[in-house]
Order: structure tokens, then C-alpha cells, then sequence
């Protein structure tokens, strides 16, 4: 039951919904029981007087030869039928049924009643369409069997109700002034209550789009602590997140402006008006150079958005990835030929049940692709000592995951580089290797989106040119069921 609610959810209209909805139920209730409970009390006294004349009639009923006799003074009946407000009648039958006095069309007890001699017993009834309240008691006589003669006193029931009806009025009365008072106390206690939300409001709508500071929960209630707590967190986590956007452009911009200046260099060299053929053609294979290292590093910074987007985790469906690896290895084998490279492949068939990961196919040829051009780069390599990359895909089947593992013969990464080759625009030093920066990067963002963990460590430890060996490890999934043909 939805008193005080709108179209739109109000705290202040649920609480005072749950607040008043029951006081509101329950005031029926009370009044139902209130006028139980008046009925009871206003039926005590006038019982007693009932019960009081009923022993007083049985003392009138005496037996003279054998028969039974019933004297009721004048006096004391026009005592017993003195009443403004209602009628009194009564009945006194002998022991073999004959109506001996009073009136007879009183209704008698049923007959499946127990019959305690002396004991006042009071029903309700009827008598000519008005309902009556009836005391009856039987007395016993000193003659054969039968012996009880029935003495009934019945009073109509105007005196109950009139009493009744004032005990409900001295209680029920004063309620039509409490209750609205008490939902007065309760919307103002309410509106008390809830000031220190309005106030927290006023306090954030107060600070400035560039403040993402804490806010102070010391002066909100205990209940609206975890809240603000919450809202805290989500805005160390805002404030974590665009100082990260911020450095990203940062160094984006720093990693632009390199292959941009040297455009401009040689294209002003180009345009000199002593340049001959041979300085020309040098200059527009600069410019080439350049525009390829910036295409290369837009890209990358794509790559590494579209991995980071939210979207790349709606579109996950099962993908072979021995596919992927030998479509990855495809399209960077020129590369590798290029420089001399044996790179090979090994492990996994595209056909075997365990190649199975729950992922997004492009994202993951992403993640293949630039592990081998990572491995490319930075494997020295030549005519007469080609440099080695080894491809595997291995199952795990007592870890339920699918490693993949790119090897390299490189001269290997030092152990105070690894925990920092994963952050973006980071580069060995002394590498010489004209890259973004960004490649591993990528790596790990994807491997995250599918609950994948990165690894390295060194392919030949013991050897001058230890080389590096990164291992991926996916969680599997079961092959798609394909659909037999009709």
C-alpha cells in the first residue's frame, strides 16, 4: 500500500509508508477489539442484577401438598419490571413442564443443556423479534422425580448498549485527536531525520567538477556511512582512472610528436632549394619511415582503447584458439622471413577438443599478434645466425587452462625491467628497437578481460642470450555443439 508514493522511488515516502501503513491497519483493529471489550464490561453489572433476581424469584417457589406454587408479591413486581430503559420479564415453570407464572412466551433452555441446581446461567435470545439477555437457574424441589423447577429472568439489552456505547466513546474519542497528531509527529520527526541527506546533498552539489576529494562522513548519520564510503571509493577509483587517461595522453602525445617532428624535418629538408634527386628520395624514404612508426603507434593506441572499452566483454562466444595462433603466425611470417627468423609452431591441433577458450576472437588475435611482433623485434637475427621463435599451445588439463607460449632467442629482460615492460610507452633501454611501447601493454589488458594471467621467465637461462618465453594461460570451455545435418 503505496500512500505517499510517486512515480519515482522517495525515501521519505517509503519510510512514512511503513510507518503509518500499519498505525493506519491497526486502528480498525483497535476499534473492533475497544467495542469487544465494551461489551463485555457493560454486561458484567447488569448480569450480576439478572443473576441476583433469578435467586431471588427461586426462593419464591415453594410446595404445598404435592404441588408446586410460585407467590410473587405486588410489591416486588412492580420493583422488578421499575425500569425506564427496558423491559424485564421472567418465567417460572414447575418440575413436569406447567408454566406456573410470569411470561410464557420466554424461550426455554435446550433441552441437551446440564441441569446444576442452583447455578445461574445466562444466554442470549430473542423474544417477539427483540433480543434479550436471559439468567436461568434450576431449583430443586422436595418431590418425586421430577424435581426441577426452572426460574428464567430476561432483560432487553437497551441499558448494554447505551453503556457500550459511552465506554467506546470516552476511549474512541480522544483517538480522532491522537492519531492525527501522531501522524503530525511522525512526518516532522521524519523530515528531522532525513535533514542530514539534504545537507550532504548541498555539500556535494556545492563542490567543483574538478574535485574528486573525499567526502567527509564524520557529520552523516551511522546509517548513510557505507554509503559515502561507496561514493568515496568510486571516486578514488574516478580520480585513479582519469590521472591514468591524463598520463596516457600525456605520453601519447610525447610518442606522436617524435615521428610528426621528424615529417616536418624532412619535409622542410625536401623542400630546400639546393636539394638534389638523391636528397630528395632520401628524404621521402624518411618520411615514409616516419609515417609507418605513426601509423603503427596510432594504431597500437587503438588496439589498447578497444581492449581497455567495456564493450570487448558483451561479445564472448567459444574461439578455437589454435586458429587464432596459426592466423596470427600467418600474417607475421613475412616479418620474420624479412629478418632471417625460424620461427615455428607447436602443440595443439585446430581439431582437438581442448582448444577452446570463451573470448572474443579479435581481441585475442590481438593478443597472439603482438607477442610475435614483440618476439620479432627484439630477436637479433641474420643470414649466417638466425635468430629462433617457438610457438607453443599446450593443455592443462588438471587446471581446466590452455597455455600459450611465445619463445624467443633475444638477448632476454633484466629482472629490474619485467615489473615495468607491461606499463604503456615503456621500452628497454639499449634495445635500439623502434617500437610504441604499447604491445605488451595490450597483452596483459586483454588477458585481464578474459580472466587470463600473464607470465614471463627465460627460454635459455643458462646461455649468453637468454632469451624470453611469455606464457599466457586461459581458462577453457567446451567446444560448441555443432548441429548435425538433416
Amino acid at each position: 500500500m503505496a500512500l505517499f508514493r510517486g512515480e519515482q522511488r522517495s525515501l521519505f515516502g517509503e519510510i512514512l509508508d511503513w510507518m503509518l501503513t500499519p498505525l493506519l491497519l491497526l486502528w480498525p483493529v483497535s476499534l473492533a477489539l475497544t467495542w469487544l471489550v465494551a461489551q463485555n464490561l457493560a454486561n458484567k453489572p447488569f448480569d450480576r442484577a439478572l443473576e441476583y433476581n433469578a435467586h431471588a424469584l427461586a426462593q419464591l417457589v415453594s410446595v404445598h401438598g404435592g404441588q408446586t406454587y410460585f407467590n410473587l408479591p405486588q410489591p416486588a413486581s412492580e420493583i422488578l419490571r421499575a425500569d425506564d430503559s427496558d423491559a424485564v420479564y421472567y418465567q417460572v415453570t414447575a418440575p413436569n413442564g406447567r408454566f406456573l407464572a410470569g411470561e410464557s412466551e420466554l424461550p426455554s433452555p435446550q433441552d441437551d443443556q446440564e441441569r446444576p441446581v442452583g447455578l445461574v446461567q445466562l444466554r442470549d435470545a430473542e423474544l417477539r423479534g427483540v433480543d434479550v439477555r436471559i439468567a436461568w437457574i434450576w431449583v430443586r424441589l422436595s418431590l418425586p422425580e421430577p424435581n426441577l423447577a426452572l426460574i428464567q429472568v430476561a432483560e432487553t439489552r437497551e441499558k448494554r448498549s447505551v453503556l457500550a456505547t459511552e465506554i467506546i466513546k470516552g476511549v474512541m474519542l480522544p483517538q480522532f485527536v491522537i492519531l492525527p497528531l501522531a501522524v503530525l509527529l511522525v512526518w516532522l520527526a521524519l523530515a528531522r531525520g532525513i535533514k542530514p541527506l539534504h545537507q550532504l546533498e548541498e555539500r556535494i552539489r556545492a563542490r567543483k567538477p574538478d574535485d574528486l576529494s573525499p567526502i567527509n562522513h564524520k557529520d552523516v548519520p551511522l546509517e548513510v556511512v557505507p554509503l559515502v564510503d561507496s561514493v568515496n571509493d568510486l571516486l578514488g577509483r574516478l580520480n585513479d582512472s582519469l590521472a591514468t587517461q591524463k598520463r596516457f595522453l600525456a605520453d601519447a602525445a610525447h610518442q606522436l610528436k617524435t615521428p610528426l617532428a621528424g615529417l616536418r624535418m624532412q619535409a622542410e629538408m625536401a623542400q630546400r632549394a639546393d636539394a638534389n634527386a638523391a636528397d630528395l628520395k632520401l628524404s621521402l624514404q624518411q618520411i615514409g619511415r616516419s609515417s609507418m612508426r605513426a601509423t603503427h603507434t596510432v594504431n597500437q593506441l587503438l588496439s589498447l582503447a578497444r581492449a581497455e572499452g567495456p564493450g570487448a566483454l558483451l561479445q564472448r562466444r567459444p574461439c578455437n584458439m589454435a586458429e587464432i595462433v596459426l592466423d596470427a603466425m600467418h600474417d607475421g611470417i613475412d616479418r620474420a622471413l624479412a629478418k632471417h627468423i625460424d620461427m615455428g609452431y607447436e602443440g595443439m591441433q585446430t581439431d582437438d577438443l581442448e582448444v577452446w577458450v570463451n573470448g572474443n576472437a579479435t581481441l585475442l588475435g590481438e593478443l597472439v599478434r603482438n607477442l610475435l611482433d614483440n618476439a620479432i623485434n627484439y630477436t637479433p637475427s641474420s643470414a649466417s645466425t638466425p635468430g629462433i621463435i617457438n610457438v607453443r599451445l599446450l593443455a592443462d588439463p588438471f587446471g581446466h587452462v590452455l597455455v600459450l607460449q611465445v619463445e624467443n632467442s633475444g638477448p632476454g629482460i633484466a629482472e629490474e625491467d619485467r615489473e615495468h615492460i607491461f606499463q604503456p610507452f615503456y621500452r628497454v633501454l639499449g634495445s635500439e628497437v623502434d617500437g610504441s611501447g604499447l604491445g605488451l601493454p595490450i597483452v596483459q589488458e586483454i588477458a585481464r578481460q578474459h580472466g587470463a594471467s600473464v607470465t614471463l621467465e627465460d627460454a635459455y637461462p643458462k646461455q649468453v642470450q637468454r632469451g624470453v618465453v611469455f606464457s599466457v594461460r586461459l581458462p577453457t570451455t567446451k567446444a560448441p555443439t555443432l548441429a548435425s545435418p538433416v
